[in-house]
């Protein structure tokens, strides 16, 4: 049974570290994607802002400075202002845009959480796998050496493993059923929980990214190109023909120029982080209330992306974290199995060690020939000598006083010498010779036979008239 017990404990062990391996895997797969969706957020606003001080900071600046150098001409102060009413366009446009900001930071408090939580979880994982081991170890030890003190600490530590098993077991399974309903409709939870930060258009844009929806930005996006193209090509005639006659406008109207180039690259990089796909990034082919329920292979038309945020966070909470999870659940029930199996053996152990005590305290303490007696008499102080039927010196008086019968060789038959051991020992298995005559004891006797012997020797004695002094 202790056998059995420690298998199943090893085994458990193995299917624990798998499970706590994966769980680890899909949950830092999860973070990944928290941390990579926040840095695209955290950087459409970071664009969004930058742009809009240009065109209301610095673009403003250099438009007043022409149109002061530029007064006296008519036509050149109309392109101006012109151009000031697409720059005031362009950033109502840029206001208009969702302001990730909120979003942001609840990711980022989501995503530290987490990284704690899977912390202490991975970390008292790993301590509860060390101690299963050791109780399993310390169970074997006292078994295998018989030790009391062992055993009594094994079954408490049983007690405590099985409670924390049962406890671990209910944990995961809580944990397990809690994702598998999260990973049934995942996209009905996330449009829940940004029902009052974030339209449900803009939502259903990230979380679906179907080609035949609409971007919730795209007219802004083309209001900005249109007006940026519109301001390029106003700033591009006043260099071709103002700067001739206005030389010193040159510095302004390069300026204006150059800032209507970096607001283009912000604009290009802008629509590709408002593109669903930089966030919905598809390798599968799987949609995100799709996860569960289509094989792995299913192929249809996907977006040429190479990464994933979205989909990376569900496939490694959905399919590792639960995989991992109902690993740890079935290391909880073996656990449990085997201490069970420690704690229903305890008491068997115990009971056979207390039989052997009962068999081994039998044996007469002041035998000389026993092994225990000799330990017990080299604890105790010395004491006088007792009579015994290894020496004539006793209490009778002192070895020239006793004539201990002469050895005789006998020349008995073997039934003879059989009966006599039968009268004297009453089983004949413990000596085959007669013991009246002999000068030294038998190499092996019961209790009975030596009563029987100090019986009979005693009846010599006072037959030979020979008393103590």
């Amino acid at each position: 049974m202790a056998v059995t017990a420690g298998l199943i404990c090893c085994a458990a062990v193995g299917v624990g570290f798998y499970g706590n391996s994966e769980t680890n895997d899909g949950v830092f797969q999860l973070l990944y994607a928290l941390d990579h969706a926040n840095q695209t957020l955290t950087g459409i606003d970071s664009l969004v802002a930058s742009t809009t001080l240009q065109m209301q900071g610095e673009l403003e600046q250099h438009l007043a400075r022409l149109n002061e150098l530029l007064a006296s001409r008519g036509d050149y102060v109309q392109t101006l202002k012109f151009t000031q009413q697409l720059a005031s366009s362009i950033a109502l446009q840029l206001q208009g845009l969702p302001a990730w900001r909120g979003v942001s930071a609840e990711l980022t408090e989501l995503s530290g959480q987490v990284a704690y939580v899977e912390y202490y979880r991975w970390l008292a994982y790993l301590l509860f796998f060390i101690l299963v081991l050791t109780v399993c170890l310390l169970a074997c030890l006292g078994l295998a050496k018989h030790s009391r003190c062992l055993l009594v600490m094994v079954l408490c530590c049983g007690l405590l493993m099985l409670v924390l098993s049962w406890a671990s077991m209910a944990v995961d399974t809580a944990a397990a059923v809690g994702t598998s309903d999260f990973c049934v409709a995942p996209d009905k939870f996330i449009m829940n929980q940004t029902d009052d930060e974030i339209s449900t258009e803009v939502v259903h844009y990230y979380l679906y990214c179907d080609q035949s929806l609409s971007s919730p930005f795209q007219q802004a996006l083309t209001v900005f190109q249109r007006s940026l193209t519109t301001m390029q090509i106003q700033i591009q005639g006043l260099i071709q023909y103002a700067l001739p006659l206005f030389p010193t406008a040159e510095k302004d109207l390069l300026g204006v120029q150059q800032l209507l180039n970096s607001s283009e690259t912000s604009l290009h990089q802008l629509t590709a982080l408002l593109d669903c796909r930089g966030l919905h990034k598809v390798s599968w082919g799987l949609a995100g209330d799709q996860l569960w329920g289509s094989p792995c292979g299913a192929t249809s038309a996907v977006l040429p992306v190479s990464h994933q945020d979205y989909l990376d966070g569900l496939i490694g909470i959905c399919y590792d974290g639960v995989e991992g999870l109902l690993y740890l659940g079935l290391f909880s029930l073996l656990a449990a199995a085997a201490f069970s199996t420690v704690i229903c053996a305890a008491p068997r152990a115990w009971k056979q060690l207390a039989g052997r005590d009962r068999d081994y305290d039998d044996m007469d303490e002041e035998d000389p020939f026993n092994p225990q007696a000799r330990r017990i008499a080299a604890h105790r102080p010395a004491r006088g000598q007792l009579r015994s039927f290894c020496s004539y010196s006793s209490s009778l008086g002192s070895q020239s006083s006793l004539h201990p019968p002469a050895q005789t060789v006998s020349n008995a038959p073997v039934s003879e010498y059989m009966n006599q051991a039968v009268l004297f020992g009453g089983n004949p298995r413990y000596e085959n010779v007669p013991l009246i005559g002999r000068g030294s004891p038998p190499p092996t006797y019961s209790p009975s036979m030596r009563a029987t012997y100090l019986a009979v020797t005693d009846e010599h004695v006072r037959s030979r008239g020979d008393f103590p002094a």
